[in-house]
């Protein structure tokens, strides 16, 4: 399996490497972390066009990530696992609460393209209007135009937090020419740094996106790697339904046995197979209600 792991990640050696300049570069003025953020994002954008990305997985894990940071901005002590615990482990005559809302809105903005619709859907509680002005308030560059629907909704709705992120993020990805939205904004961002504005709040941005883009390809280059693996075992599984199983690993942050397409006995008998085979992990460290990703 080692060979396998190291064949496979020199296959993977195609993803262009971030430049050591971009990450060791240190830099205090707005111009100067503006010129990295836009070095990190550009580089990020040419990772995301290559095939070998898993790119629904990688946004859905981003967008765990994005849930956790505005959990914590509101006060609230939920963290990743149990937030999946919250979305996964769902019952359908359960509520979420305030956190598992916040993920799902999260998870609905990057399961669809970049639309007024999309983003209505993630975000409910506002008009289809309203989310497109907000959307549209930012001219210029992406980082300029996300700062600036970012600063708009705050100012409109100052406790949108979740909101507001979104439509920077939905902003930015439009300025960009991405057709998904990738959560990169709520990561890198402080809770203070919210309260901000002009040139201050614009100066936190690029350093958010620096660092979440920075990051973003890490996971690329990693996740890349690890759905490689699991199509390269793929063929070695007979349970039937396999074939759409992998399917849910590869675009899906976490998944509950009970989600699978099979009986439950063999459900768990695949994950348990997978992750012998270096496929998936356990994520939990439970022995019951267990979830496994890629």
């Amino acid at each position: 399996m080692t060979y396998v792991r190291h064949a496979l990640t020199d296959d993977l050696e195609t993803l262009p490497r971030m430049p050591t300049w971009v990450t060791s570069t240190r830099a205090e003025t707005l111009e100067d972390v503006a010129f990295l953020s836009g070095a990190a994002l550009s580089h990020l954008h040419l990772v995301l066009g290559h095939e070998e990305v898993p790119q629904a997985l990688l946004r859905d894990r981003l967008a765990l990530r994005a849930a956790e940071a505005c959990v914590a901005f509101s006060g609230r002590p939920e963290r990743a696992g149990e937030l999946r615990d919250t979305v996964y482990l769902l019952r359908p005559s359960d509520l979420p609460g305030p956190a598992g809302e916040t993920y799902l809105a999260w998870r609905r903005a990057v399961e669809r393209p970049v639309s007024i619709k999309a983003l209505g859907r993630a975000l409910p509680a506002f008009e289809l209007g309203q989310i497109a002005t907000w959307l549209d308030a930012g001219k210029g560059a992406p980082v300029t135009r996300a700062t600036m629907a970012l600063e708009t909704v705050l100012r409109e709705a100052p406790r949108a937090d979740e909101a507001a992120l979104i439509l920077a993020d939905a902003a930015l990805a439009q300025a960009l020419g991405w057709e998904h939205l990738v959560p990169l904004l709520a990561a890198g961002l402080k809770r203070a740094d919210l309260r901000k504005r002009g040139d201050d709040l614009r100066l936190a941005c690029h350093r958010a996106l620096f660092s979440s883009a920075v990051e973003a390809v890490r996971l690329s280059a990693d996740l890349a790697c690890r759905a490689a693996h699991l199509k390269a075992v793929a063929p070695k599984l007979r349970a039937k339904g396999a074939g759409d199983a992998v399917e849910m690993f590869l675009t899906h942050d976490a998944v509950a046995p009970s989600a699978l397409p099979l009986p439950d006995r063999a459900a768990r008998r695949l994950c348990d197979r997978l992750v012998d085979l270096g496929a998936v992990r356990e994520l939990t460290g439970r022995d019951t209600f267990r979830l496994y990703g890629v």
